[in-house]
């Protein structure tokens, strides 16, 4: 995972400087000091999801490129196969597989989502990007907590917010939660 994650560094310093966009401009777009984002930069530290989506976003690119260092080429569809969707682990309680990562000039960004349980409190951990969010829960209960709100939702239910606002989530009752979100630009 360290490997990986420097490697993705390595490909936001490279694009940003090809951009020629500045640390500064990049720290402001992130919603951080320059220090901190000259840490993710450099992979001193591991990136959220926001932080690659904005990143993505502000150098042009689909978060794919970030990710494997490759675009993506399909443009009249896209089949992914159950359990074949781009990893995307960033954090041990969250497991992100990226539904349509071959298709190109996307509108919006779909994934399944495994949420784990966790001790950590996720009402403290929030971030945003920018665009709308859909989430159906397929699996399990979980919380979310969007602004200053937090909603309980179950197998079944579905859940719609702008992700302008800070949020995260978390498993409820001790149980995973896996759901399918779709992240609209």
């Amino acid at each position: 995972m360290k490997e990986n994650l420097e490697v993705i560094a390595e490909r936001i310093a490279d694009m940003r400087e090809i951009m020629n966009i500045s640390a500064e401009e990049m720290a402001m777009a992130t919603g951080m000091s320059v220090e901190e984002y000259l840490e993710y930069e450099s992979g001193k530290k591991d990136f959220s999801f926001s932080f690659l989506y904005t990143v993505a976003d502000k150098l042009g690119l689909d978060i794919t490129d970030l990710l494997t260092g490759e675009s993506a080429r399909l443009s009249m569809f896209t089949c992914v196969r159950a359990g074949e969707g781009l990893e995307m682990n960033r954090r041990k309680e969250y497991k992100y597989q990226h539904l349509a990562y071959l298709f190109k000039h996307k509108k919006m960004e779909p994934f399944f989502v495994t949420v784990e349980p966790s001790d950590v409190d996720a009402a403290t951990h929030k971030k945003s990007h920018k665009g709308h969010e859909f989430n159906y829960i397929l699996e399990g209960s979980m919380t979310f907590f969007i602004g200053e709100e937090s909603v309980l939702v179950n197998k079944g239910d579905a859940i719609y917010f702008n992700s302008q606002y800070p949020h995260s989530m978390q498993a409820e009752n001790g149980e995973r939660c896996c759901f399918l979100a779709i992240i609209a630009k």
